[in-house]
């Protein structure tokens, strides 16, 4: 499995809220009706909460401001992602996304990179 991590900031014009609002309401339903065509495996928005606890791990570690949420998409593998981006069913997502992202992401300020996950703590039970 290989994992597209996106940390993502609002743009200028949007406050936290409306932006959180708009990413969980309308882009991630959005995301959702075009997951398989895209052979997306799962799709989780991470939302930042508001607590002075940011401002204390940020502190204390010397870190840059907190992005406004995290997006992560899993797919089978590179060979599945690139599948999905080079066909014609998987073409339309694809500029569908990035245009509705740009209603809401401030694309300059935010990161994008694919990962491989490495569990070293399991939830118990």
């Amino acid at each position: 499995m290989i994992k597209l991590v996106m940390c993502v900031r609002r743009r200028p014009e949007m406050s936290r809220k409306e932006f959180q609002e708009y990413w969980r309401t309308h882009h991630g339903p959005l995301f959702q009706r075009f997951a398989s065509a895209y052979k997306a495996r799962r799709y989780v928005q991470s939302h930042t909460i508001d607590t002075p606890l940011n401002e204390d791990v940020r502190r204390s570690r010397g870190m840059s401001q907190e992005y406004d949420g995290v997006a992560e998409i899993w797919w089978e593998s590179e060979e599945d992602f690139v599948d999905a981006i080079s066909s014609a069913e998987g073409q339309r997502p694809r500029s569908v996304f990035l245009d509705d992202e740009a209603k809401f992401i401030d694309f300059s300020q935010s990161a994008a990179f694919f990962t491989q996950e490495h569990v070293l703590v399991k939830e118990n039970g």
